[in-house]
């Protein structure tokens, strides 16, 4: 695929050349992090400067998994080292470590591609109660959903990575709300591989706690709840769950449809909206799975509509770790800089 010339291109010191934008990962050590890393580090058109931890006093260390991908050591998180390495930041930290962090590097010149909840929710109330870290938006702030909001995102000084739950979620639903065609209050029945949960383990993580067994969690109380509602504009009963599987998410969603609505509008309104999107795969009646998206940047969406009774059931699947975080922020690059989305995803 062609690629376009990066974004500030005009500020090369090489004669007759185009300087790689250069990047950089806060939160290295986690598992978006590391898959940042890998996706970064193969970029055909940035340069991965630096990898850093989410702490300043950690140890320089190495990645294993990315030898021959990415040698150098991740070194400790260093706000003077970030801002001078890289023009655009990606933040995968605890949305503690982000609402602190990404408000300088926008100070500093930087633009950033944040991977926490941290700037997620509009409202003052609402983020409060859920990331009560962030007192104010940074002014440049977009939430960044790649099939929805690509031009917003073309200018974004901070983008603002959409929650894992909340991607699959939303891609399905919203060109179903968009034509009219759901009525009522939705329901996301969502399961989730344990890296979902974040590197730092507890009770909830541990092996033989989840091994062999399915738990809900959240209930009423899971902050991508309110991310839902937030950008579908309707009531979302969100229910979570944790299944013994590394990586994944699967989602049923059911729905009540408008009176009338037919499967032929259904699969209308959803092939109208992803035509031309790379990272959508719709399969209709042949639901698709976990296994069908796994380490990819991919997210499926099947569905079955019983006319009789107007209701409609939705199945999405993606992965957590890529189109549900470090590839979706990839993507979310690619438009910043005026790429081919697919670039260094495919």
């Amino acid at each position: 695929m062609a690629i376009a010339v990066p974004f500030d291109a005009t500020q090369s010191s090489l004669a007759g050349t185009t300087r790689r934008t250069r990047v950089a990962v806060a939160g290295a050590t986690g598992y978006a992090g590391q898959e940042l890393v890998r996706l970064l580090a193969r970029h055909p058109a940035v340069t991965l400067t630096t990898a850093m931890s989410s702490g300043a006093s950690s140890t320089p260390r190495p990645l294993p998994a990315l030898a021959r991908i990415w040698d150098d050591p991740v070194v400790p998180l260093d706000v003077e080292r970030l801002v001078a390495s890289a023009d655009i930041v990606f933040l995968a930290l605890p949305e503690t470590a982000s609402a602190e962090l990404a408000p300088t590097l926008l100070e500093r010149g930087a633009r950033v591609i944040d991977l926490s909840g941290a700037f997620r929710i509009r409202s003052d109330a609402d983020r409060q109660r859920w990331y009560p870290a962030t007192a104010t938006l940074p002014a440049g702030v977009v939430y960044g959903l790649p099939e929805r909001d690509a031009a917003a995102i073309r200018d974004a000084r901070l983008v603002s990575c959409p929650g894992c739950y909340p991607t699959a979620a939303l891609l399905a639903l919203e060109p179903l709300e968009a034509a009219g065609l759901i009525e009522g209050t939705v329901i996301v029945d969502a399961k989730s591989g344990i890296s979902g949960a974040g590197k730092a383990a507890n009770d909830r993580t541990h092996f033989s706690e989840n091994h062999g067994s399915v738990a809900a969690y959240g209930l009423f109380s899971h902050r991508h709840n309110a991310e839902i509602e937030q950008e579908l504009k309707r009531e979302v009963t969100f229910v979570p769950h944790l299944v013994p599987l590394d990586r994944g998410i699967l989602e049923t969603i059911y729905v009540s449809l408008t009176r009338g609505t037919t499967e032929a509008q259904v699969s209308g309104a959803l092939e109208n909206a992803y035509r031309d999107a790379p990272f959508v795969r719709l399969t209709g009646a042949a639901l698709p799975e976990i296994k069908h998206v796994a380490h990819t940047n991919f997210c499926d969406i099947g569905w079955k509509v019983d006319d009789t009774r107007g209701r409609l059931v939705l199945i999405a699947v993606l992965d957590n770790l890529i189109k549900g975080a470090a590839g979706q922020a990839v993507q979310n690059l690619n438009i910043v800089l005026g790429l081919d989305e697919r670039t260094g995803l495919l």
